[in-house]
């Protein structure tokens, strides 16, 4: 359970991030869907009820954007400390021909994360990078259905796509477990990404 857990979750009115808000909720917590303005993130954080999620239209790049919806999450629910978990990619680590730009800013989370981690061990802040491989999500639904069948079969196991509950599953773990600090986390079905 995340009784008294407050969480700032960007990109969460859809995929991934999305699902960890609504698994969140369902567990305890109250969000801050952290989502560009154009995006469902009200229409999420309505649904979820006033008690339990707000939205903080917010675009990550800019350091005003995220520094209103940290107010706002202090504001709305008091400001606890606690985990930042970030998304970074299987790419990270299996950069395709092609994606030089997408794998190294991936890379870029990848590096920050334990640096970050030590730097924040003094105010009672961890710092956890999730590297996900293919998942269910807006993105790659809309992709033809035999490209999805064929990134599903090149995964080892399960030979399938991941669920976005999945993801919030292991965000909810790093979260429970205070030893996690500094870390990059695959989760990937066992994916190596060929060029």
């Amino acid at each position: 359970m995340l009784k008294g857990v407050v969480a700032l979750v960007t990109g969460g009115a859809s995929g991934l991030g999305r699902g960890t808000v609504e698994r969140f909720v369902k567990q305890g917590a109250k969000v801050i869907v952290g989502d560009l303005p154009t995006s469902k993130g009200k229409t999420v954080a309505d649904e979820l009820g006033e008690a339990n999620a707000v939205f903080a239209p917010m675009d990550v790049t800019s350091e005003s954007d995220v520094q209103a919806a940290l107010d706002l999450t202090k504001q709305k629910f008091d400001g606890q400390r606690g985990v930042i978990v970030n998304t970074a990619s299987v790419a990270a680590f299996d950069g395709q021909i092609g994606q030089a730009a997408y794998s190294a800013s991936k890379g870029a989370v990848v590096g920050m994360t334990l640096p970050i981690a030590r730097d924040l061990s003094k105010d009672g802040i961890r710092v956890v990078t999730i590297a996900p491989g293919l998942f269910d999500t807006p993105l790659l639904r809309a992709l033809p259905e035999k490209v999805r069948i064929f990134l599903a079969k090149s995964i080892p196991f399960p030979q399938r796509l991941g669920n976005p509950d999945e993801y919030a599953m292991l965000v909810q773990q790093i979260v429970e477990n205070p030893l996690l600090n500094g870390e990059i986390i695959r989760l990937d079905g066992a994916l190596r990404m060929q060029a």
